[in-house]
């Protein structure tokens, strides 16, 4: 019989109707072959059919061919669908406002109908207690309405205009609800509760036994929903289910989303589908009583759950476990409560009726304890409430520990609590993986309940809870979302760990606006400065108590260290000088230093000399605060370095660093970075992290005076690159460069006056060394890029000391970042254009290159700051190529032949991440090619000769003994050291 319900929809088989699915749409098909069994999917509107041999001989149960189903029922499916897609689409343009209407007149009707519901799932599925099931009609509709009456599913539900996230729902669109027997009328309420309160559409299939039940509280639903303005249609049902139908209607292509609640079988078919699913997993809940324990309680509440609704909760208990010295207190309190003990014999009988072919009987799932004892062919006293066997096997050759959905429930005696531990997760596995487990323990047991919850493998754990209604939420714990779909994890193979709810229907899309994240700007708290700053900044450290000083053995032998140990003994401050740092320290420097460090227990570090002494300085503090830092995770790239993986926390607590440079280019004293040589590998381990800031600068032109010319021409050069490569990183801000810029300034003007009359020139040797703190300052918050990367390799590979590799590469690396239009850029969030070419054409005009505005193009100003560079370099007498600089043949060669590792080695550099052209290895190799044999001026053009047409694979990297570690900027001080 098929039927059409005006105030909704419904589809009528026959309960005969449960073989193959047609076509659909509706094709004439001929009939079935005996023999022949066909496994059918909808897809894009047809179903498919496979066909595989029976497994069984027609007549028999599991092998029986059953007919298909009827075209017309199939045209009532399709219309159904039709109407309910129709209806969705109309209410998914509802209001917060209409929506929540909806949902408050259909839960009020609902509730309204809670004992005729009820009454009507007792007589027709013959299962459960009518008290008990208008219970959970009452909680479906009021604890479901209270829980999300406020609870925003339309449009906009969430802003953060400070995160610049915005969170839009939108409805999924038709749900398909299987709904079970066991709860035909509570889940079908809550199913279109939840529906309703996310603009969803629902058809509801109820399981055959229970059809009438479910679809009258579909019904109901239904005609408030539409009374309260929601469309025709919205909910919507199969009045007379079978098997075919229910897999027709998961599968059509209209539903969006199934929400299936039922048997195994049903769950399979669900995720199956095609389409997305949310099931339950099955239940075997264990509740273990501990020896802290309140008996009492715990007895009571595991009778309370066992006899709700005959126990057909798939939460509810099913199996008792009890520790051994409280076990007998524990059955005499079951036995005081009502709770009926199976002899042997019984046990037998009762053992032999729960299960039938392997499976959970279907006879006395509900059922009372009255209509249990005629099924099983036992007495048990008048009262009883719920048998209860004692056991002692868990298994499958035991049906006591399994699943029994009725108040039966088995009972073990354990040993002690590990032995609990065991029985309990066993059952838990066997059959009720990722569903619920209870606990009874003091609520001051903690350590009792952190083991139990480590061994649980079940989604909810309850402690000191009745499972059944524990489990649903909201009765024993508010913050256990009231539910009647319980998601059990990929435990119980179901795709959600939680109680579903509202957020499981509905499509959230995260509407993220572009948003810079925070900047920041990390110097040395104290920096002193001005010539003749040493005596008086020292003496900031009166009240410290022992000063370790670390430096080199030339500045030892020329009394640099004894200087500052005289001021530090005038305020009282006792020194011990370890003055064995070499160019490029090594981790056995590292390791003498540390000794005697520890020996002498310092508060104050101090570090005096060019970058070597200050990177052994920076690590040797390091080891002394936190000595199990590793150098291998330090040294590990990073995109962003506040969110590094490794990290140290903030030092200072045992002493401060304190860092006077006798040399003026590195910047170490301001900066953040460090490079330490395995000397055994030669690995360099560059370290970045803003722990490493010093506390305290001192920046002494005094100290600078009788600096070699090729240093002072070197290490100028460093510095000026630190503020070229930093002013146009990617990671540049307003804080940063305008120090960069006051650096090439000072620069340009003062280095080679610095550099041709030394010592004798003061002003300009303050103006040098002042620039080179100042440009550390800001590549230290700004970073590098591709000239440092590639001038670390070839200090690594070919010891070209630092400033002079930097000197060969920076105009071509120039050259190659000024363009607007790079073949790949750098991401970050700040950085929202190419303007490379720009910020080169801003230092053009700081430096008096650019004439008069609008006199030059940006490219005409690129090409005078780079001859300005490579003028700069002739006065400091640097030579204009790498040939130049390598001067032999054998170099020369080498070098050509390792160009490609090289320039793989450079792409995998840390300062890589921050050149605002990111190269492709291809071009960086041609930037070196470009260094090495031919000056770049004079210069024409900006047009870069690199292969940046695609993404062509470099070759396989040779066998070279060079290192292969990145580097951080600091390491320019392990070849600029003063001597």
């Amino acid at each position: 019989m098929l039927t059409s319900n005006i105030t909704g929809t419904s589809i009528t088989a026959s309960s005969r109707s449960k073989a193959f699915l047609a076509p659909f749409p509706i094709k004439s098909r001929p009939c079935v072959p005996s023999g022949v069994k066909k496994q059918e999917n909808i897809r894009k509107g047809t179903i498919v059919a496979k066909a595989t041999p029976a497994s069984a001989k027609e007549g028999d149960k599991k092998g029986k061919i059953r007919a298909p189903i009827k075209d017309e029922e199939l045209t009532i499916l399709h219309e159904t669908l039709k109407k309910a897609k129709h209806a969705q689409h109309i209410y998914g343009k509802f209001s917060q406002e209409q929506v929540d209407h909806v949902f408050r007149c259909a839960a009020e009707a609902a509730n309204a109908a809670r004992l005729p519901l009820a009454k009507m799932a007792v007589a027709e599925t013959r299962m459960g207690v009518v008290e008990d099931k208008v219970i959970k009609n009452h909680f479906a509709s009021e604890f479901v309405y209270n829980k999300y009456k406020s609870t925003k599913t339309c449009g906009v539900i969430e802003h953060n205009e400070n995160g610049g996230v915005t969170k839009v729902a939108e409805p999924v669109g038709v749900i398909a609800g299987i709904v079970p027997t066991t709860n035909p009328t509570s889940t079908a309420i809550f199913k279109a509760l939840l529906a309703l309160k996310t603009r969803n559409g629902l058809i509801l299939c109820p399981h055959p036994r229970a059809a009438k039940c479910t679809v009258q509280a579909a019904k109901i639903i239904h005609d408030a929903a539409v009374a309260a303005g929601a469309p025709e249609g919205i909910i919507s049902w199969v009045a007379s289910p079978s098997m075919v139908v229910s897999q027709a209607l998961m599968q059509a292509p209209e539903i969006s989303l199934i929400l299936a609640t039922g048997g195994p079988g049903m769950v399979r078919a669900a995720y199956s589908s095609g389409h997305p699913s949310l099931g339950v997993g099955a239940g075997n809940t264990p509740a273990l009583i501990d020896e802290t324990a309140d008996i009492e309680m715990a007895v009571s509440s595991i009778l309370i759950s066992k006899t709700f609704d005959n126990g057909v909760i798939c939460a509810s208990e099913q199996s008792i476990v009890v520790v051994d010295s409280i076990y007998d207190e524990v059955r005499a309190e079951f036995v005081k409560r009502g709770a009926h003990f199976l002899d042997e014999a019984q046990k037998e009988k009762v053992r032999g009726g729960i299960l039938k072919d392997g499976h959970l009987n279907a006879d006395i799932v509900g059922q009372s304890i009255s209509r249990l004892t005629e099924i099983f062919g036992i007495s048990v006293p008048a009262g009883s409430k719920v048998l209860i066997g004692e056991i002692e096997r868990i298994g499958k050759d035991e049906p006591f520990s399994q699943e029994k959905l009725s108040p039966i429930l088995g009972m073990y005696r354990a040993k002690d609590y590990d032995d609990a531990l065991q029985k309990t997760y066993k059952l838990i596995m066997n059959g009720g993986a990722g569903h619920t487990s209870v606990l009874y323990s003091s609520p001051l047991n903690k350590e009792n309940i952190g083991r139990f919850q480590d061994m649980a493998k079940t989604v909810r754990v309850l402690i000191n809870t009745p499972a059944s209604q524990g489990a649903i939420g909201d009765l024993y714990n508010s913050h256990l979302n009231p539910s009647l779909t319980l998601g059990c994890g990929s435990w119980g193979s179901t795709s959600v760990s939680t109680n579903v709810g509202p957020e499981h229907l509905l499509n959230v899309k995260h509407v993220h606006g572009r948003r810079e994240g925070m900047l920041w700007f990390r110097v040395p708290p104290k920096v002193y400065f001005k010539s003749g700053c040493l005596e008086p900044a020292l003496m900031d450290l009166k009240g410290k108590r022992r000063a370790f000083i670390i430096t080199d053995k030339p500045l030892f032998d020329l009394k640099y260290a004894e200087r500052i140990c005289g001021i530090l003994d005038s305020i009282n401050v006792h020194s011990h000088v370890f003055y064995h740092v070499t160019p490029d320290p090594t981790l056995a420097c590292i390791d003498a230093g540390l000794k005697e460090m520890r020996a002498f227990n310092p508060d104050v570090i101090i570090a005096l000399g060019g970058g070597s002494p200050m990177d052994a300085a920076k690590v040797m503090w390091l080891m002394y605060e936190c000595p199990e830092t590793r150098f291998d995770g330090l040294a590990m790239r990073f995109m962003d370095i506040t969110k590094r993986i490794y990290s140290v926390p903030e030092l200072g607590r045992k002493a401060i660093l304190v860092a006077i440079p006798t040399t003026s280019g590195t910047g170490s004293e301001v900066t953040p970075f460090s490079v330490v040589t395995n000397e055994v590998t030669g690995q360099k381990y560059p370290i970045a992290d803003y722990a490493l800031t010093p506390s305290m600068a001192i920046i002494d032109p005094q100290l600078v005076l009788t600096m070699p010319k090729r240093l002072t021409a070197w290490s100028g050069i460093d510095a000026l690159t630190h503020a070229l490569e930093s002013y146009v990183s990617v990671c540049s801000s307003d804080y940063n460069r305008g120090l960069a810029k006051e650096a090439i300034s000072l620069l340009f003007k003062y280095l080679p006056r610095s550099f041709k009359k030394g010592g004798n020139d003061v002003r300009a040797r303050a103006k040098v060394h002042y620039a080179a703190t100042i440009a550390g300052m800001s590549f230290a918050n700004a970073f590098l890029g591709i000239c440092h990367s590639m001038a670390h390799k070839l200090g690594a590979a070919y010891h070209v000391p630092h400033g002079l590799a930097n000197a060969a590469l920076i105009s071509h690396v120039i050259r190659y970042n000024a363009t607007d239009a790079p073949f790949k850029q750098a991401a970050h969030p700040q950085y929202r254009w190419p303007r490379a070419k720009n910020d080169y054409a801003q230092i053009a005009d700081v430096l008096g290159l650019g004439g008069s505005p609008g006199a030059m193009t940006d490219d005409e100003k690129v090409i005078k700051l780079i001859e300005a560079i490579e003028e700069l370099k002739r006065e400091l007498e640097i030579p204009a190529t790498l040939k130049d600089i390598f001067n032999d043949p054998a170099k020369d060669a080498e070098f050509l032949a390792n160009i490609d590792h090289l320039a793989e080695e450079a792409f995998d550099d840390q300062c890589t991440g921050a050149n605002p052209r990111y190269p492709l290895i291809n071009d960086l190799k041609q930037i070196l090619l470009d260094a090495h044999s031919v000056p770049i001026t004079p210069l024409k053009s900006l047009s870069f000769g690199g292969s940046t047409v695609g993404y062509d694979i470099p070759p396989p990297s040779p066998s070279v003994s060079t290192s292969s570690s990145s580097s951080s900027s600091s390491s320019s001080s392990s070849s600029s050291s003063s001597s």
